[in-house]
């Protein structure tokens, strides 16, 4: 009984697998390969069967999806057939499918002649790898099988993995051990493997013909295949035009690679670090069909392999890599800790001795890599290895081209000390040419051994901060075209700006291209703005000289507005807004210590005359903190709060207004004080005016206007109209007691059953408008409303009574610029006073005070020859008054003294 259950256990689970397997594959397959893992790629939407279109398709996203939901091994090829037919076809959003997406739900109709070929493994897999061609082994024996099985270390050998290997169009393999990418229970794959090393398929090769019932554990096969890409044409094997293998070798279109990028196929290469990246000019047959590079998918740090897409383009570039030296584990492509191979049979890198190194030597790798001079040249400055170690002392002259054409010690070294594996930066090769200083000019990078500028398209002073930074000049000021003479086309670098957004170095992000629009670049020589919001804000510092490489804290105490008014024209910003000690940080030392003594119209703040004497302390707290405010304005509206909008970078000049929303345009009403974004619109301009573009990404961040400017040309103007229009009107109250009275916390007050008026009023901006009077109580609410004339509208109420107590407000509407604004008041607090207390009182105190005389008169008069009544009446009356007696009797003395 136990049996038939376990039966009938067994053939339920396996068809719900089955079940599963039709509804994975019921809306994806593969037609016209030799297998149903190969062919072209059809998705099935709404019913009907269409092929797919090719382009922008990676091995690692899209591709390695298809094929897992296919149930095959991991993806092989992907290439593009061309078919001229009239049929749409299904184009599939990548982004989509990359969310975790099914294809179906990720497809759209287009038209393309371009259909998309895929090729996946049919019985082995790679899986948990780092890449495509890494991972524990798994194997299939045949597709009625839907287990996928790891496989023991102890069946499985170097030529079982070259077939492997190969099955997957992968490189040679490179590491093979057991659980190097996880382990697994079950199942595990039987037999053995006796595979030649030349078979297609893993599956072609002969197998042990016992099965193998237990495999200890950590030992299911971990398999490294090498990237299957080469540089060739060059003059060594780290030198050429980037190849990649997929079923057959072809170029690389790196249109969009940067230097950054490209470190990573030197890397992969095996070869040192890189040195340059320009166009090929080898000949390459006429429409070659190229592999694309997917720029995205390999700033995610994929592979290269997983990231390439089937192109024609005539982008091919040669990559040059350093053969023999590499600086590792850097902040940059020209920082790191110094490694040198002293062959290419020598596989092993190998750091160098900082006793066996010198500034000489240095010259020489910092010239090698086409860097800048070195910098820094420290011991364990970017970390420590134990071994190998170079043995050999370097004895360069400083002039050589290659750190191997040194002469050399004749004697090895067997040690070396802890902490002193070379660590080496070089300077960035970046400079400013044709201005009126060092920090001023075209700006210029060195590639391949000559200058060349660069390509400013985009280019905002957001970006521009970081050159100034490595210039170690102060804050970024101005960006704008240069009209300096420019070599022809086809000599300048492009910068990838969302490279150079992520932090890294200029050289870097640079790329050859060819174009018209060089960039000029503005730093302020001497002071600076760091840690702050904005290029506008932060703890200001001072270098007195380019020779001095200090940069010094300005305390506040010598420090005033007209001197903060100086440091703001400086640096391109509007009038200072807040100055404040400490206000963005404090540091320890260096201090300035001089006192500025600035008149305010000075264009620089080491141009003002400075105290004699020097400071030598300033208390904790004191560094002076500043903000400027931005330079942007609204012209030619309303008011300052409507008009075309205009930065201020060296010169007023309108922004362009294409592909702005309310949501860029929320960032120019905050810095202008004017409350919301209300419309954004565009005016045509025929003056041919070069203006400033917003970059797009930047005007979405935090960061200032200022910051995301950049040149463009175009006749249409940004409009802008922000919320905070209108001035606030004002709220009085006028009675007939009490006179006239404005908005109050404490109220104001109205007798019952008088009658009081209440008044709103606005300063003229705008003809007409209304006013809606807005009344609340503890228990009521009413609004009131009247045409505003004269700027102006009288709410009467002819008799106050308890109801009308509580708060009123003016709120004026206006309708212009097709949009409805409004302005409210303050509060006005409206007290309701009983008169009926108040006529108690001025009817019974005189009556009393009449009766208090009478009985006065009466009482003195039968009292005569006592003290004199007058002098009683006086002293009660000055009494009542609250005026002492002995007050009264040290006047009395002092007058009969003056007689």
């Amino acid at each position: 009984m136990d049996h038939l259950l376990m039966l009938m256990l067994l053939l339920w689970s396996s068809g719900l697998q089955a079940e599963g397997n039709h509804t994975s594959t019921e809306h994806v397959r593969l037609v016209g390969g030799v297998s149903r893992c190969a062919g072209t790629l059809e998705v099935k939407h709404e019913g009907d069967w269409r092929p797919v279109s090719g382009s922008d398709w990676s091995l690692k996203d899209e591709a390695a999806d298809v094929c897992r939901e296919l149930d095959c091994g991991s993806a092989v090829s992907i290439g593009q057939r061309i078919e001229f037919s009239e049929r749409s076809v299904w184009r599939i959003n990548t982004l989509c499918v990359q969310s975790g997406s099914a294809l179906k739900d990720c497809v759209a109709s287009r038209y393309s002649y371009r259909l998309l070929d895929l090729t996946c493994s049919d019985s082995v897999r790679l899986v948990n790898g780092t890449s495509l061609c890494s991972g524990r082994l798994e194997v299939k024996s045949d597709q009625s099988n839907q287990w996928w099985s790891s496989v023991c270390e102890d069946d499985f050998d170097q030529q079982d993995a070259e077939v492997v290997c190969r099955e997957l169009d992968c490189g040679a393999p490179s590491v093979l051990q057991g659980a190097l990418y996880g382990e697994v229970e079950a199942p595990m794959w039987t037999k053995e493997f006796q595979c030649g090393g030349h078979e297609s398929a893993l599956l072609d090769c002969r197998s042990s013909g016992s099965d193998r019932n237990t495999c200890s554990p950590g030992k299911a096969v971990g398999l490294t295949c090498s990237e299957p890409f080469r540089l060739v044409g060059g003059a060594s094997r780290c030198a050429g035009r980037l190849e990649m293998k997929q079923g057959d070798w072809r170029p690389v279109d790196v249109s969009k690679m940067t230097l950054k990028k490209a470190a990573d196929v030197c890397s992969m290469l095996d070869c040192g670090s890189l040195v340059s990246i320009r166009p090929s000019y080898r000949a390459v047959p006429l429409k070659t069909s190229l592999w694309w590079i997917n720029s995205d998918c390999l700033d995610s740090g994929s592979a290269l392999r997983d990231c390439l897409t089937s192109y024609s383009s005539p982008s091919i570039f040669d990559l040059t890599c350093s053969d023999s030296v590499r600086l590792v584990d850097g902040t940059s492509l020209c920082s790191g800790r110094l490694e040198v191979k002293s062959d290419q049979s020598n596989q092993w890198w190998s750091s160098v001795c900082e006793d066996d190194f010198d500034q000489q030597d240095a010259e020489v790798v910092c010239r090698e890599l086409d860097c800048g001079a070195p910098s820094v040249l420290q011991g364990a400055l970017y970390g420590e290895v134990e071994a190998p170690k170079w043995t050999k002392e370097f004895q360069c002259g400083g002039h050589e081209s290659a750190l191997l054409d040194c002469r050399s010690s004749g004697s090895d070294r067997n040690t070396c000390s802890p902490g002193k594996a070379v660590g080496l930066t070089c300077s960035e090769p970046v400079r400013l040419v044709g201005g009126a200083s060092r920090c001023a000019g075209r700006l210029e990078v060195k590639h391949q051994g000559d200058w060349r500028p660069v390509h400013g398209f985009d280019w905002t002073l957001k970006k521009v901060a970081d050159v100034c930074s490595m210039l170690d000049c102060g804050s970024a000021v101005y960006i704008g075209p240069s009209y300096r003479a420019a070599p022809l086309r086809g000599s300048l670098l492009w910068i990838n700006s969302d490279c150079l957004d992520s932090g890294s170095a200029v050289r870097e992000c640079s790329t050859s291209g060819s174009s018209p629009s060089i960039v000029d670049l503005t730093c302020s020589d001497s002071v600076r703005l760091v840690d702050g919001t904005s290029l506008c804000s932060g703890r200001l510092e001072v270098k007195s000289n380019q020779s001095n490489q200090w940069w010094s804290s300005v305390c506040e105490d010598d420090f005033d507005q007209q001197d903060a008014e100086v440091v703001c024209r400086e640096l391109g910003c509007g009038a200072p807004s807040v100055l404040q000690g400490a206000l963005y940080g404090e540091v320890e030392a260096p201090m300035w210590t001089k006192e500025f003594q600035c008149g305010g119209h000075e264009s620089a703040l080491l141009d003002c005359r400075s105290s004699g004497s020097d400071r030598n302390t300033c208390s904790p707290g004191k560094a002076v903190g500043l903000t400027c405010s931005e330079p942007v304005r609204l012209v030619g509206g309303a008011s300052r709060c409507a008009g075309s909008l205009e930065v201020k970078q060296g010169d007023w000049r309108p922004v362009h207004g294409s592909e702005w929303t309310l949501k860029e345009a929320a960032v120019a009403c905050r810095e202008l004080d004017c409350g919301s974004a209300v419309s954004v619109g565009q005016r045509e301009d025929s003056s041919n005016t070069s203006l400033w573009g917003i970059y797009y990404d930047c005007g979405q961040s935090e960061y200032a206007l200022k910051e995301c400017i950049t040149l463009d040309y175009s006749y249409f103007l940004l409009n802008l109209t922000c919320s905070d229009l209108l001035l606030q009107p004002i709220i009085t109250v006028s009675s007939s007691m009490y006179g006239v009275s404005e908005a109050q916390q404490q109220g104001a007050p109205v007798l019952r059953r008088s009658t009081f008026t209440i008044s709103c009023s606005i300063q003229p901006q705008y003809p007409g408008g209304s006013f809606q009077l807005t009344f609340t109580s503890s228990n009521s609410a009413h609004n009131y409303t009247q045409p505003a004339v004269n700027h102006s509208a009288h709410f009467l109420f002819p008799a106050a009574e308890p109801a009308h107590q509580g708060s009123y407000s003016c709120v004026y509407h206006l309708h212009v610029f097709n949009h409805t604004f409004s302005s409210e008041s303050r509060l006005l607090s409206i007290t309701v006073l009983d008169p009926t207390p108040l006529i108690i009182r001025a009817i019974v105190l005189p009556l009393a005070l009449l009766l208090v005389n009478v009985a006065l008169y009466f009482y003195c008069k039968a009292n005569r020859g006592q003290m004199p009544c007058g002098q009683k009446n006086t002293e009660l009356v000055r009494y009542k008054l609250g005026v002492p007696a002995a007050e009264e009797e040290e006047e009395e003395e002092g007058a009969q003294g003056a007689e």
